[in-house]
């Protein structure tokens, strides 16, 4: 399928409950689910601790970052089925693959797109062996 392929690093549903009834998402939600606080999301967006701010005034950095970590959030969460424990867990866990670091840190690090790389990789093959037929 040529399809799955140029939207393999797109999450296709929302399990975790980050968006609210308008469909907008709510970052606090995002951060709250990561547990990061205000030092990791300025770190994560590069602006200014005191910038950091989850309301309409959201910084465009900090926006455009938490969009990306909710995408990366909502891509392992289909894996685990929508189960948001086990999807808190995962990102919690050092993981040897990651150089023993936990998928949060790696955000934490500013190391998303590496950390998206990981997990489209591993999705593409868990999926080559799941499709039978096309």
């Amino acid at each position: 399928m040529h399809n799955l392929a140029i939207t393999s690093n797109i999450s296709q549903s929302e399990y975790l409950p980050f968006r609210n009834s308008k469909g907008e998402l709510n970052y606090r939600e995002i951060v709250n689910f990561l547990d990061l606080d205000k030092n990791a999301v300025s770190k994560i967006a590069g602006v200014s601790k005191k910038s950091v701010r989850y309301d309409h005034k959201i910084p465009r950095e900090v926006r455009e970052h938490l969009n990306q970590i909710s995408n990366i959030c909502q891509l392992v969460a289909e894996f685990f089925d929508g189960d948001p424990e086990k999807t808190s867990l995962w990102f919690s866990t050092p993981n040897p693959v990651l150089g023993d670091l936990s998928p949060r840190d790696m955000l934490r690090f500013g190391r998303y797109k590496k950390l998206l790389k990981f997990i489209v990789n591993a999705r593409e093959e868990a999926g080559s062996g799941k499709e039978t037929s096309a």
